[in-house]
């Protein structure tokens, strides 16, 4: 028996599957229909959970930020005052050096012996001088009783003041000759710390030779750091220089401590009209050695301090197309927006002018989840820095 369906009952089966799902559809529709759709105004009113803190009136340093460079208060090119061959080198690459250590020898040779001809040819000269003087004494007396011409004591007078000129002369060229074997060794003009050894002993080395410096020095205590500010800043910065010494400060990388801390001691001359700013420099004892010549810190200028100054945790101020603004927590637990005019930013807080009070809490997380009037449901913030989320 042949059990095989026929065409015409497969053509039913099929179209039996088909319509299989339609009341089941057609019963889905009708509920939908029946339920009302979810209102704007019943989202609105769902609490979105947000992380807040409190504006607080404190009293805040004044203080501009800038980017200094650290840079030597001294720094000196060794080079050679006579002509010789470098002996020996006396010093460590990169060590500490203080003022007359003993950095090069050269050869003293050469300069030994002319400093003994000069100092023979002034003896010869003075011996000379001493006969000339005895002999002019004898022609002067001789002269008195007409044993001696006028011509003859003029002769002995002349010889004297001729000799006394020689001598004049000896002891000057034994002094510079003296002079230049004490600069066979070179010493150290300053404290600081020594660079590479640009000449190595065996080389010949020419007299004050600019173009081959045999050692750089660096004065590192104290240390200049050099940066630039807006030059709207000059007057108040002229005005709080004059009546007391301006802090400046280089704080670690993270805000948390501070690395040095040093005196405004310089104000440029001019303004830089490129730029528009005026140079500045801060002088900082660096006993520590944490400043290094060629370093890029960061810089504040301590001006003075603000009393009752509003501040807020920066996280809290967003940007937008019209400025600044945050998002202020009523007492009816909304949000409100408010644009706000800030005065300065300090690390972590931020200091306003205009636009939020003493007391009022302010969204510092969670901002890109709200609309002005937005229900919240506000948590106290956590201590540290924090994103918005």
């Amino acid at each position: 028996m042949n059990n095989t369906p026929r065409p015409a009952q497969k053509k039913r089966n099929r179209l039996l599957l088909l319509l299989l799902p339609l009341p089941l559809l057609l019963l889905s529709c009708s509920q939908d229909q029946g339920s009302p759709p979810a209102s704007a105004e019943a989202k609105k009113k769902m609490p979105v959970p947000v992380v807040t803190a409190q504006a607080e009136e404190r009293t805040v340093p004044l203080e501009l930020r800038a980017v200094g460079t650290v840079a030597a208060s001294a720094s000196v090119a060794i080079t050679a005052q006579v002509e010789g061959e470098l002996r020996e080198a006396h010093f460590r690459e990169g060590a500490m050096v203080k003022t007359g250590d003993l950095l090069f020898t050269i050869d003293p040779r050469v300069h030994a012996a002319q400093l003994q001809q000069a100092e023979a040819a002034l003896a010869r000269d003075q011996a000379q001088l001493e006969h000339a003087r005895k002999q002019a004494a004898r022609y002067t007396s001789g002269g008195k009783k007409g044993f001696v011409s006028e011509e003859q004591i003029d002769q002995a007078l002349a010889n004297v003041a001729a000799l006394e000129a020689a001598v004049q002369a000896d002891r000057a060229a034994a002094a510079q000759t003296r002079l230049r074997l004490e600069f066979c060794t070179i010493r150290s003009p300053i404290n600081g710390l020594t660079g590479s050894r640009l000449v190595d002993p065996g080389n010949l080395v020419k007299a004050n030779d600019k173009d081959q410096p045999l050692l750089s020095i660096r004065q590192l205590q104290p240390a200049h750091i050099n940066f630039s500010v807006p030059e709207r800043y000059l007057p108040e910065i002229r005005r709080r220089l004059a009546a007391a010494p301006l802090e400046v400060r280089v704080p670690a990388p993270t805000e948390d401590t501070i690395l040095a801390r040093g005196e405004l001691r310089f104000i440029d001359n001019s303004v830089d009209a490129g730029t528009g700013s005026i140079r500045l420099r801060g002088v900082f004892t660096n006993e520590d050695g944490q400043l290094w010549p060629g370093q890029f810190v960061n810089i504040v200028l301590i001006l003075g301090s603000e009393e009752r100054a509003v501040v807020i945790p920066s996280e809290a101020v967003q940007n937008g197309q019209q400025g600044e603004y945050l998002y202020v927590v009523t007492p009816e637990r909304q949000a409100e927006l408010r644009k706000v005019s800030i005065a300065r930013t300090l690390g972590e807080l931020t200091v306003i002018r205009e636009g939020v009070r003493p007391g009022e809490i302010v969204v510092v997380r969670g901002q890109l989840r709200l609309t002005p009037g937005s229900a919240v449901k506000p948590a106290e913030r956590d201590q540290g820095p924090t994103k918005n989320e």
